[in-house]
């Protein structure tokens, strides 16, 4: 196993244990018990053996500047609940209308759509809940920052409102910038603030967070394109999911525009631009160096 793949598979086991142990009625309680349904909803949606990247991304940020992987668990673990929620509700009948999720079957399909969208918005509210916590950092000033960089990415200048655009796009033509836009926000958005929030807890001065905005933003790129190439080259057994979907249902992407090749092509120059944005820092970045090459290589 390579150090990528050994950092990868630490964090994912890391994360999915916080989600076993954050998920249970007990934690989730608040002026009433949550209903059994619902939080076994929200289990189905989240504790599903994802990969974990964007808590990953967390993690190695934080790392440039010396944390340690549990001082950086709390906020990663905040990020994955957006990220869970955001695909509960991406496979919506409304939305992209998924029966698979990572190999089984998604939340509507086992509960029904109303208790998946309950489920989808009670996880947006409690990643909130967790950086507002002092597990999560000691120092509020801190804490207020990373809520307004996740709602900053996961709103509607973020990953919501490029899911909106995408939606936008199935039924009117898009240029390249429009696209490269939709992407940036859609997918990207959530990206570039793992990557912040992890500069902000290791305490980056303002040239290390810009630099490191700059990887994040196009490593979020990176992760897109690579993920709409699959969707034409993959396999649905390999993928977990539908592929083949985009085309089907006219989606905008930079692989329908350029083709394949081309757009492998552009993903490598991407992958070195991320690459490069870390030009001011040394070893201690090599584990975000290890990742945007991952994210030029992966198959599923």
């Amino acid at each position: 196993m390579t150090d990528f793949q050994s950092e990868l598979s630490g964090i994912a086991k890391a994360i999915e244990a916080a989600l076993d142990e954050y998920l249970s009625a007990e934690r989730l309680g608040g002026p009433g018990a949550p209903p059994d349904r619902l939080v076994a909803a929200m289990r189905h949606g989240s504790l599903n053996g994802g990969k974990r990247l964007r808590p990953l991304l967390v993690q190695q940020a934080a790392a440039v500047f010396g944390m340690e992987r549990e001082q950086s668990l709390v906020a990663g673990l905040a990020v994955e609940l957006i990220h869970c929620y955001s695909l509960i509700h991406d496979d919506l009948p409304a939305m992209d209308d998924d029966d698979f999720r990572r190999g089984q079957p998604t939340v509507h399909k086992v509960f029904d759509d109303a208790t998946a969208i309950l489920a989808g918005d009670a996880l947006l509210t409690h990643a909130f809940a967790l950086l507002a916590g002092e597990s999560c950092h000691a120092d509020p000033a801190i804490r207020v920052r990373l809520v307004a960089e996740l709602a900053s990415g996961a709103g509607a200048g973020g990953m919501v409102g490029g899911q909106m655009r995408d939606i936008e796009g199935e039924t009117r033509g898009f240029s390249e910038g429009e696209i490269a836009q939709m992407q940036a926000m859609k997918t990207g958005a959530l990206i570039r603030a793992s990557v912040r929030m992890g500069a902000i807890l290791g305490g980056a001065d303002a040239a290390a967070l810009t630099a490191l905005t700059l990887y994040g933003e196009a490593a979020g790129r990176a992760f897109q394109l690579a993920d709409d190439i699959l969707d034409v080259t993959a396999s649905a057994e390999a993928m977990g999911k539908a592929t083949g979907k985009d085309a089907a249902a006219g989606k905008q992407t930079l692989v329908a525009r350029l083709g394949v090749e081309a757009a492998r092509k552009h993903l490598d120059g991407i992958i070195a631009e991320a690459i490069a944005a870390l030009g001011a820092f040394g070893p201690e970045a090599e584990p975000l160096r290890a990742t945007a090459r991952y994210f030029g290589s992966r198959t599923t």
